[in-house]
């Protein structure tokens, strides 16, 4: 038995498109029912759980009389627009059965790439948690635009898992774990625990769900893992149709183990849950002062700025190669650092007076991007 999920308290569901609807479009009732059978158990022993579930687009459409995914942004809003609506009513008559109720919470990227957007997220899931309510969780695709997209559920499940501070992330889907190769291929064998994702580094992650209704591969899922392991909390990956034995605390799909040393909260969110508004590039002598030494960065050893940011954004941190190395929360307006560039702090003290000769960015407010 797993200890991680025997001992939980909160949880974190995630479930794919494929899981609940059919290759053609509309839901599949009897798969959403055993979904929330499994889920109806666990909380009946007194676990809060959090449902991420996809489905909307697809759900949507068989009654707009769509064959396939839409690829055009217009055509999938609409089709999240009729298939939500739908996707919830499933749900809350199915928890319904077991005096449940759900509440629907529809998010967008700029919930959590905002510091401020993100702390209200918090605040109402962890309210409704308080009240008993199971909240169902989904990107807010009827009005979600190319550029504020999460891209796929299993990064928003597992930014939600570090939002109400959950205990375990489960992540379901048709493929039930992570192989070392194609499920499919002779050969291929399910990998049931993963401590170190440095061992997964050019292996050939095996498994890329059903194709037609869901966006999310294994790689997704994955990279979701490293998130939410990063922040102390456990992953399980499998199928759907091990919800029950996984919410159970049995040994089904793939564990990967929560990381021993837990990335501070205002770190986590700026390398996971942040979108750069701009960009600084700083010398070689800059890269070795903050890589090396862990320094903060001065304006001395900025090179060029660009984006339209103000303090307090993130920003990227790059060589003049063009690699970024790091990311971090900017002391200063983008309209204010070109006539500190190359100037040591003595200089702008003497130029520009007190205020001005603060570090562009702080080295407690800098994370470093993994090559």
């Amino acid at each position: 038995m797993r200890t991680e999920l025997l001992n939980a308290k909160r949880i974190v569901v995630k479930v794919g498109s494929s899981s609940l609807t059919t290759r053609v479009g509309g839901l599949n009732t009897d798969r959403v029912h055993e979904l929330v059978q499994a889920i109806a158990n666990r909380h009946g022993k007194g676990t809060q759980i959090v449902l991420v579930s996809s489905g909307a687009i697809a759900a949507g459409l068989a009654p707009l009389g769509l064959q396939s995914r839409p690829t055009d942004l217009a055509t999938q809003q609409a089709a999240a627009s009729v298939g939500q609506s739908l996707l919830v009513a499933q749900y809350a008559s199915a928890f319904a059965a077991h005096d449940i109720t759900v509440g629907q919470v529809l998010l967008t990227a700029q919930d959590v790439l905002r510091r401020a957007h993100y702390r209200n997220a918090q605040r109402g899931l962890n309210r409704l948690l308080e009240l008993g309510v199971l909240p169902i969780v989904n990107e807010n695709d009827t009005v979600a635009t190319d550029e504020i997209r999460f891209g796929d559920n299993d990064r928003l499940a597992a930014l939600v898992a570090h939002v109400v501070q959950a205990d375990a992330l489960i992540l379901l889907s048709d493929v039930d774990g992570l192989y070392d190769g194609p499920p499919s291929e002779s050969g291929s064998s399910l990998i049931p625990l993963v401590t170190d994702f440095a061992e997964l580094d050019g292996a050939t992650i095996g498994g890329t769900g059903s194709a037609g209704v869901g966006l999310g591969g294994m790689t997704t899922k994955v990279e979701a893992a490293k998130i939410a392991t990063s922040a102390g909390i456990p992953v399980v990956l499998t199928a759907t149709a091990n919800a029950d034995q996984a919410l159970s605390g049995q040994n089904v799909g793939t564990l990967f183990q929560a990381g021993q040393n837990k990335v501070p909260n205002r770190l986590f969110w700026l390398t996971y849950a942040t979108k750069p508004q701009g960009q600084i590039v700083i010398d070689d002598g800059a890269v070795e002062a903050l890589v090396e030494r862990r320094m903060s960065l001065l304006p001395a050893g900025i090179v060029s700025v660009s984006g339209a940011f103000v303090a307090g954004d993130p920003v990227d941190v790059c060589a003049t190669t063009g690699d970024t190395i790091a990311r971090g929360i900017v002391s200063f307006d983008a309209d204010e650092l070109p006539e500190l560039l190359g100037k040591k702090t003595s200089q702008i003290l003497q130029e520009l007076g007190a205020g001005f000769d603060r570090e562009v960015i702080h080295r407690d407010d800098l994370v470093f991007i993994e090559a």
